[in-house]
């Protein structure tokens, strides 16, 4: 009975095998590397892996350094992936601790676009505000006012096979919430 049960659950994982490698075949995800600079400058360095044609992107995270009180204070797109994008934006909270990033490809007659693959979208330079030195630095994505979430919002092709939808189906077909990975550099 022992062994029946045994095969028939290695049969069923391996009809299922197909359906899980697909569905786990390209997923979009944002990636925050963190390393330490010196004793008092950590970088973030946030990074893009997509599938799909992306034309905007809301990238929010929270730091922490324990009770050392720290800021965010710069954000180098230069070299990145949407270095071509026409607005870049960065805004650092120092009460709250936190960072939102900012990226839309189009703001006027232009057709801009994040095309599918992996790399460097920006780095983010977090210093100590006490002066002392920032023994750990910690991220985590967050919701930063007014609902800024981590976020990608694919090309408007992505959703053109909507024929019978409305503008704002195709909009929420168009918003893809992408997996968040953090890791330290090495």
């Amino acid at each position: 009975m022992k062994l029946k049960v045994n095969v028939l659950m290695l049969f069923a994982c391996l009809l299922l095998l197909p359906v899980l490698t697909a569905a786990q075949e390209n997923p979009d995800t944002v990636l925050a590397e963190v390393a330490k600079i010196d004793n008092s400058t950590w970088s973030v360095t946030v990074s893009c892996t997509n599938s799909e044609d992306i034309v905007g992107l809301t990238v929010p995270f929270k730091m922490s350094a324990g009770m050392n009180k720290i800021v965010a204070d710069s954000a180098v797109y230069t070299g990145g992936r949407v270095m071509h994008f026409n607005y870049r934006g960065f805004r650092a909270d120092t009460a709250i601790q936190c960072v939102t990033l900012g990226m839309v490809a189009n703001l006027g007659p232009s057709d801009n676009k994040l095309t599918p693959g992996t790399g460097r979208l920006v780095t983010v330079f977090v210093s100590s505000l006490e002066d002392k030195p920032i023994e750990n630095l910690t991220v985590d994505t967050t919701t930063t006012e007014p609902t800024n979430s981590l976020l990608l919002f694919a090309h408007k092709s992505y959703a053109d096979g909507m024929v019978d939808a409305t503008t704002t189906e195709k909009a929420a077909k168009r918003s893809l919430v992408p997996a968040w990975v953090v890791r330290k550099a090495e």
